[in-house]
């Protein structure tokens, strides 16, 4: 067997979907045999030239060669009665790493009892990556909290987590064997972090960690951060946003920051639908160092080679929703989140918008879409689209704090103009800004 590059690390799979090579921000995503991919909170290991990423319900094991397309595999962890990862515990965020000294797989995962109030990491190994996993046991990290948590492997490996409440983050030196922990090396305290993830920048100039988090807003997004040190035990500086606060990063929580060799990475988030847990999305942008600094790089639909590690951003035709014509009660609004400061709001109870004229490819896979709207509400707001007088397809777009963020949806659009017709129903839906429509499905 293969060394494991350890180099790689865990990774989760959150955010987006990768469908013919492409990565599709916020799309529902389907293994190799066409069933939905539920892996939000998952780890990735490399081994060899294979992917193994894994989840819990039990924890299910995927593979990959290129991080685009996964395989469904046999479950490596699953329920063990009487204990404290039984079927009425709560298992989340399981990452594998690779314990050269034992030669095994150590996975680390959130243990916790079903109000939230044990606060526990859980630790199980296997001699391969897909197990099956024997279940070591759950405990308090040198007797403390431990919530939402993550493993980076450097010259040693830690155990990040949120303790005490969620109010204090922690970074925890493991043990030679990686069944425990030794000591606290960091703690950056009263932060209230949480979905933590850790770079390092070999080769780069100072800082070279960076740490990933959120803020703590239960299944809300808010604007992710990240902080840099000299030293995994180091000062950590003040945090910075790693996208325009307005997006709430992009509507997504921080799990896993995958580093490329060309000293960039893969920013790899959830979005959350706490309505419907089963129904949530992935969303894996560019994470860009370019500046010295990461930011998140707005893509709908992106690509990444995965030998050279460059990623390519797709550009596509734009269609302001004020430039199409309205009926009913569809009113024309000013915003100045909105691209020309316009958009159109009060789309349903008979309200309408049409855009026309929106070219398309013909492609028998479809063509990706984004609709951008703003949604103001709490909850979800529905929109229905038509395409040329087809039956309407729903689309469900999310709160987003009154800026717009885009939604994707694969059309059958024929060659040339097309009309697609957007309404609600008896309600109304979220204010519309426009569409951008790419060439590849």
């Amino acid at each position: 067997m293969d060394t494991p590059q350890n180099d790689i690390g865990t990774y989760r799979m959150d955010l987006c979907r990768y469908l013919e090579n492409v990565i599709v921000l916020g799309t529902i995503w389907k293994d190799t045999s066409g069933n939905i991919i539920q892996a939000h909170g998952g780890g990735i290991l490399k081994v060899g030239s294979t992917f193994y990423c894994s989840l819990f319900s039990a924890v299910s094991c995927y593979t990959s060669t290129d991080l685009v397309n996964w395989s469904r595999q046999n479950n490596t962890l699953s329920p063990v009665s009487g204990t404290s990862m039984s079927s009425s515990n709560i298992v989340e965020r399981p990452k594998v790493i690779f314990n050269q000294k034992n030669f095994e797989y150590v996975m680390w995962f959130h243990s916790d009892s079903s109000n939230y109030g044990a606060a526990q990491v859980g630790v199980a190994t296997a001699k391969s990556p897909c197990g099956p996993y024997s279940y070591k046991g759950s405990f308090k990290p040198l007797g403390a909290d431990s919530r939402d948590m993550g493993i980076f492997l450097d010259a040693n490996a830690c155990l990040l987590y949120a303790s005490d409440n969620n109010v204090n983050f922690k970074i925890a030196k493991l043990d030679a064997n990686y069944y425990n922990v030794t000591s606290v090396v960091s703690q950056l305290s009263k932060v209230n972090l949480e979905a933590p993830g850790i770079i390092k920048r070999n080769g780069m100039s100072l800082p070279a960690y960076w740490l990933f988090a959120s803020h703590t807003s239960r299944w809300a997004p808010n604007p992710n951060k990240y902080f840099s040190s000299k030293s995994i035990s180091g000062t950590w500086s003040p945090e910075a946003d790693l996208a325009a606060q307005s997006t709430r990063t992009y509507y997504s929580q921080n799990n896993y920051d995958l580093p490329l060799s060309n000293g960039n990475a893969i920013y790899m988030g959830d979005r959350w639908r706490s309505a419907v847990l089963g129904d949530s999305r992935y969303v894996w942008l560019p994470l860009d160092f370019s500046s010295g600094s990461p930011k998140i790089l707005q893509a709908e639909d992106w690509s990444i080679d995965s030998n050279s590690n460059s990623w390519t951003i797709a550009s596509g035709t734009t269609y302001g929703a004020e430039n199409g014509t309205r009926a009913g009660n569809s009113t024309l609004i000013t915003n100045s989140a909105f691209s020309g400061c316009h958009g159109i709001g009060y789309i349903g109870h008979s309200g309408t918008l049409t855009l026309s004229n929106v070219l398309g490819n013909g492609a028998s896979a479809g063509q990706w879409v984004a609709i951008y709207a703003a949604n103001g509400d709490s909850s979800y707001r529905n929109m229905t689209l038509s395409v040329n007088g087809g039956y309407a397809i729903v689309i469900q777009q999310p709160d987003t704090g009154g800026a717009p963020i885009s939604v994707p949806v694969k059309l059958n659009l024929k060659s040339g103009s097309n009309t697609l017709v957007f309404a609600s129903g008896q309600n109304y839906a979220a204010d519309l800004d426009k569409i951008i429509v790419y060439q590849q499905g």
